[in-house]
């Protein structure tokens, strides 16, 4: 409903919007955010980086998870496939008793984060130490 001014005789209708409480609850939020964003301290994630090790260990587990998410474990001369529940005990298996043996993981870029995650999940339950993925230097 429009608002009505009377001046003398007739009533016109104002067509004007008062934007001084507009402007005030704008002034207000802008105070609000300008004392709050200071505090608000920003989220820096401190990336691991990738180097080259010194020497290369004698024995290394692959696991190697292909584009079909199919688990490959290669140890010494054997290569297996395996399921998700039966990754851990290949592994071990392929360890031969030396817990202290280094498993890599090489997985291809297009496969989801989440089948890693799980191989590493199942891989840390198992009580395996050295887990590891592989990367490709330089972006080759």
């Amino acid at each position: 409903m429009p608002a009505t001014v009377s001046r003398g005789r007739g009533r016109r209708t104002m067509n004007e919007i008062n934007m001084v409480p507009f402007i005030d609850v704008m002034l207000v939020l802008l105070i609000i955010f300008m004392v709050t964003a200071p505090m608000v301290t920003p989220s820096l994630i401190d990336l691991p980086s990738v180097g080259k090790a010194g020497r290369q260990p004698d024995k290394v587990i692959q696991v190697v998870i292909a584009k079909d998410e199919r688990l490959e474990v290669k140890g010494d001369a054997v290569t297996q496939t395996v399921s998700q529940r039966e990754l851990a005990a290949a592994v071990k298996q392929a360890q031969g008793g030396d817990a202290n043996a280094p498993v890599v993981i090489s997985a291809d870029r297009n496969v989801k984060y989440e089948t890693v995650v799980k191989a590493m999940d199942a891989l840390q339950r198992a009580g395996i130490a050295r887990v590891g993925l592989s990367v490709q230097l330089g972006g080759q």
